[in-house]
This record gives C-alpha cells, structure tokens and sequence, in this order.
C-alpha cells in the first residue's frame, strides 16, 4: 500500500469510528464507499471485518446492563436470521450485481425515514419485533454479507423499536458482532480474504481506536431527541447515497 493509499483509508476510519463512537454505527457506512473507491468492494468488506469485531465487542461490553432488558427479547432469533444471512449475501457478493439492490433498499429506508417524520410517536411493538425479527435479520444479514453494510434494514428495524441510547447501541452491537464474527469465515470459505487484508485490518484500528472515544464523547451531550434526530439524519443520508448512487 503507498502512502496516500494508507492516508486515504486512515482518514476514511477515523471519520467512521468518530461517527460510530457517537451513534454505535457508521463505521463501514462512512469509511466503506472510501475503501471501496480505493480498492475494491471486497477488499474493502475484507479489510473492516477485523475492526468491525473489536469496536462492537468493545461497545457490547460497554452497554452490557442491557442485556437483561425485555426489549431485547427479540435478539436470538433476529441474530440466528442474521447468521444464515450473511452467507447468501457472501454467496451474492461474488456472484451478483448489486446496483438494483441497493436502489430498492435505499427506497425502502428513505420511505422509513418519512413514515418516522410524519408519525414520531409510532414504534415497533415488543411483540412485532419478536414476530419480525427473525426476517429482518435475515435481510440485515444479506445485505452485509452482499455488501458490507446492514444497517438500511438492521439498524432501521432497531430504531424502530423507539430504544433509548444505551439499549439501541447494545442492540446494533450485538448485530454487528455477530454479523462480522460470521461473516469472517463465510469470506474464507468463498476465497475472498486474503492476508494481507486482515494485517490492514489490524492496523485499521489504530485510528479506529483513537477516535471513538471522540465520539462517545460528543454523544453524551446529546439529549434522547437529539440522539434520535441525528439517527434519522444519518439514515436519511445513507438512502440518499444508495438511490443517487454515490
């Protein structure tokens, strides 16, 4: 790797890991359409899977007093559905076009976005969520496996769930987790990884570990509407980028 290809991918982590130190998500969907410029889709799935373990285990312990919640009651089959998941998506990662999926995606969570502008009130039942969660990890799953981010259908179903900040971050760590503990094996088996990818990875997290906490700092100033509101944002952003393309 030379230097501006190492300079690009440092700045790329470092303005994902702030974001994902603030909100619990963000790292591949900031720094992954930088890699994925620089070096390639898979490369760039690759590189993160390391990062993508230590920083959601690290915020998994962080916010482990939620553990015991009853809003979590939906996370073992959501997780399971995951897991099988991510190997159709690997499989459709080396074998399919991704474009017309991430448009129809993009739509869908735009569409999400809208419904929680007009009606701010509506969350997902406990209930809903238990019955739903298995299908939504399963999507969730596809999706990361496929291209290396989950959160249009992952981190939209959480949210739905009108959590506070504590819950919802332990919730999309716990899905991160598991989708990156699966997904690692799933890259082997399908002759992706390589080596030197997850050397990369290792050294991805120098910046990744300094500017977290940068983050976690910002986001303890944050009342729950802000913290909601810039959830929304970020979503929003994030279809965007998947209709236009970009």
């Amino acid at each position: 790797m030379d230097l501006s290809s190492a300079v690009i991918m440092a700045l790329a982590l470092a303005a994902g890991a702030i974001v994902k130190g603030a909100t619990g998500m963000g790292l591949p969907l900031v720094a992954l359409p930088v890699l994925t410029a620089a070096f390639g889709l898979q490369h760039a799935v690759g590189l993160l899977t390391i990062p993508l373990i230590v920083t959601n285990a690290w915020q998994l312990w962080r916010f482990r007093g939620e553990s015991g919640s009853p809003r979590m009651a939906f996370m073992p089959l959501f997780l399971v559905g995951g897991a099988v998941g991510i190997g159709v998506g690997t499989w459709a990662l080396t074998n399919l076009p991704e474009r017309l999926l991430i448009l129809a995606l993009g739509i869908i969570l735009l569409a999400y976005v809208v419904l929680r502008l007009m009606t701010p009130h509506w969350v997902l039942s406990t209930a809903m969520a238990r019955r739903w969660g298995p299908l939504a990890g399963l999507g969730g799953g596809t999706l990361q496996g496929a291209t290396g981010i989950s959160a249009p259908i992952g981190v939209t179903f959480i949210h739905a769930m009108g959590m506070d900040r504590a819950a919802h971050v332990f919730a999309v760590s716990a899905m991160f987790l598991l989708f990156a503990v699966v997904q690692l094996p799933a890259l082997w088996a399908a002759g992706v990884m390589q080596p030197l990818w997850m050397l990369q990875g290792l050294l991805a997290l120098i910046p990744i570990l300094i500017f977290m906490p940068v983050g976690q700092w910002a986001s303890g100033k944050l009342s729950r509407q802000a913290f909601d509101r810039m959830i929304l944002i970020f979503l929003g952003v994030i279809g965007l980028k998947m209709v236009l393309g970009l």
